[in-house]
């Protein structure tokens, strides 16, 4: 029989939708499976729209940003996996961002007066911009690419956008300017995306996320829930607290953490943590993509779970006092 491989559970998918259009780093993400090559592959106009094609069953999966590493959490994908109908991260993707300057073909650098892109792209890229292009209008947009699909239409009014270099050879545009980000070694996190069902098989290298929900806010609300992960000897990769949208100052917490909900350790932070929270919703166990394996310390093994949880069994028992 052939070894089951856990990480193949996160890309089995025939049909994907991702944050499009053509041309996005999402995309460019999604091109990193092998799976993806060969699939169908719909772009949506928005990451909600991305993930509504999951849920009504339109996609088998979805490709969506969420964290990134000079802007930190996408929070309109961390609020709708939070909102939204249920669904389950299956699988993540580390991608390089670098930024290019795309023009039409002839147009010189000083020839640019209007630019569009993405606020995050602008966000990354302003320090460059304000050096090179001291004059230059910026518009922002709901995606790089869309602001590379503006560009190549004459009529647009725009001479420039700040996108992707796969977004300048979708829609026929070069380069005026490369590597134009402020910060070098600018990388995001994109997460695949499914319905609802059992995570894959932990690999050793995994990453747990959930949305916990204080039930009321009181001093060391949050130190209670952060210890439930402390004592039990889980890392936290990612702690961000969203409001709940139901009134001023009500917070939730997105939360990573590194391992798997079939580790001991995991899985009894996560009893613990339902306890003394209001709600949590559970959004995925999967691998890692950068494959690092926690350091598990002394008592936090699975083997030292299970024979505690044996040691007081046989205490309930009167046996081996």
């Amino acid at each position: 029989m052939t070894e089951h491989d856990p990480r193949h559970d996160a890309t089995a998918a025939g049909r994907f939708a991702y944050f499009g259009p053509e041309g996005t780093f999402t995309e460019a993400a999604l091109l990193t499976l092998p799976e993806a090559a060969e699939a169908v592959r719909d772009p949506f106009a928005t990451v909600p729209a991305a993930l509504d094609a999951v849920r009504r069953g339109d996609a088998d999966a979805a490709m969506v940003p969420l964290e990134n590493s000079v802007e930190g959490p996408v929070t309109t994908t961390v609020d709708d996996l939070a909102d939204g109908d249920a669904l389950i991260i299956a699988g993540e993707v580390l991608l390089p961002v670098e930024f290019s300057l795309l023009v039409r073909p002839g147009t010189a650098l000083g020839d640019i007066k209007r630019v569009c892109t993405h606020p995050h792209a602008y966000a990354q890229c302003r320090k460059w911009l304000a050096a090179a292009l001291p004059d230059a209008d910026v518009s922002t947009g709901t995606s790089t690419a869309g602001a590379a699909m503006e560009v190549s239409d004459p009529t647009s009014g725009f001479d420039a956008a700040i996108a992707a270099p796969i977004a300048g050879r979708r829609y026929g545009l070069v380069p005026a300017a490369e590597g134009i980000a402020d910060h070098a070694g600018a990388v995001t996190r994109f997460v695949l995306v499914r319905r609802p069902g059992p995570p894959a098989a932990p690999t050793g290298a995994d990453r747990t996320s959930l949305m916990a929900y204080l039930t009321h806010d009181h001093p060391g609300a949050l130190l209670e829930f952060l210890t439930e992960f402390a004592v039990r000897g889980v890392n936290l990769t990612l702690i961000q607290s969203r409001p709940t949208g139901d009134g001023f100052g009500r917070y939730r917490f997105w939360i990573d953490c590194e391992g798997h909900v079939a580790d001991a350790r995991v899985g009894e932070a996560l009893v613990g943590l339902r306890r003394v929270c209001a709600d949590i919703r559970f959004l995925g166990s999967y691998p890692r993509a950068d494959e690092v394996r926690p350091e598990i310390r002394r008592g936090t093994h699975d083997d030292d779970f299970a024979e505690a949880s044996a040691w007081l069994s046989a205490i309930r028992a009167g046996r081996d006092l």
